[in-house]
């Protein structure tokens, strides 16, 4: 499940190996560089981004699934990742389990019955987050990480990369979730190090938080004007809000128009803040006013069955 993994090995974790002279022998694209005195030498290998000074060598900007098994489609799972990280010390002959992770993402490609628009249309709010709707995808932005979903084969496509023949002609859901910074004290660990991520109760509880995530993303229902279960005025009266925002277009978008009025003073701000209460109330109701979408349950089961093997 782990895809781009930025590594930071300090020369006394590699036991005091020269990065300069030692390492710099292994890359491939190799250029030397002067940042107000101190010699930096940058270069690749196979895909990977490094970086190295007198002090540490950073590894960022690449995918350590895609590094190892050729390519991000497949799952890099725990067993894969030990492999993974000992292959790439093997390479560079430095400890890489030794080293502090600085971004890591949680991802998985899940193959859906339907276009993955339809699927992105029914995942509303997330408490906490920006909710970002951009051509290329979905993004749920907090401070240190985000969340991101979007068709997997149209971005293969767009980098005119080869798309594997499991997927080829099938719709393709990527789920990704970023630690982007300070990623010890949200995963309110000392440190995470490259061992940590074959650890098995470390990938398992990486996993779960991967699933949560998904699953406090407030689902958006579809309306179905079920008469036989309405017994009162109040039942009646909340169909009704459901209708406008049906006709608005969603709860998202009705959210933004309050929004909009709140921003024009046309709206006082407890105002504002009671519409979008009712609005957010009304789109949980579960009691037959409306029915569960299709896609999204479809999408809960397979965000659920992507955990269920951890090795």
């Amino acid at each position: 499940m782990y895809d781009t993994v930025n590594f930071r090995l300090l020369q006394s974790e590699a036991g005091g190996v020269d990065f300069l002279s030692e390492t710099a022998c292994y890359l491939e694209n190799v250029g030397e560089h002067n940042y107000n005195g101190e010699i930096v030498i940058t270069g690749s290998l196979k895909g990977l981004k490094i970086s190295l000074n007198r002090c540490q060598m950073k590894i960022k900007n690449g995918s350590l699934c895609k590094w190892h098994l050729g390519d991000n489609f497949q799952t890099m799972g725990r067993s894969d990742t030990q492999r993974a990280i000992e292959h790439l010390s093997d390479v560079l002959h430095v400890p890489m389990s030794k080293a502090s992770v600085t971004r890591l993402d949680i991802a998985q490609n899940l193959i859906v019955r339907y276009s993955p628009e339809v699927y992105l249309n029914h995942l509303g709010i997330l408490k906490h987050a920006n909710r970002l709707q951009m051509p290329n995808g979905l993004y749920y932005i907090f401070a240190n990480r985000l969340l991101c979903f979007y068709d997997k084969n149209r971005e293969q496509k767009s980098k005119r990369g080869p798309i594997p023949e499991l997927y080829e002609g099938r719709n393709v859901i990527r789920y990704e979730q970023r630690y982007t910074n300070r990623i010890a004290s949200q995963l309110k660990v000392c440190a995470v190090t490259g061992a940590m991520l074959y650890d098995e109760f470390f990938y398992i509880s990486l996993l779960n938080r991967w699933k949560d995530a998904y699953k406090a993303i407030q689902k958006i229902n579809e309306v179905s004007l079920n008469f036989q279960v309405m017994k009162s005025k109040q039942q009646l009266y909340r169909m009704g809000v459901l209708s406008l925002i049906e006709q608005a277009g969603g709860q998202l978008q009705i959210i933004e128009q309050i929004s909009e009025v709140q921003k024009r003073g046309e709206l006082s701000k407890k105002q504002a803040y009671d519409l979008r209460q009712a609005v957010n109330e009304a789109c949980k109701i579960r009691d037959g006013l409306t029915v569960p979408c299709e896609a999204i349950q479809e999408l809960d089961k397979k965000v659920c069955e992507a955990v269920r093997f951890y090795q």
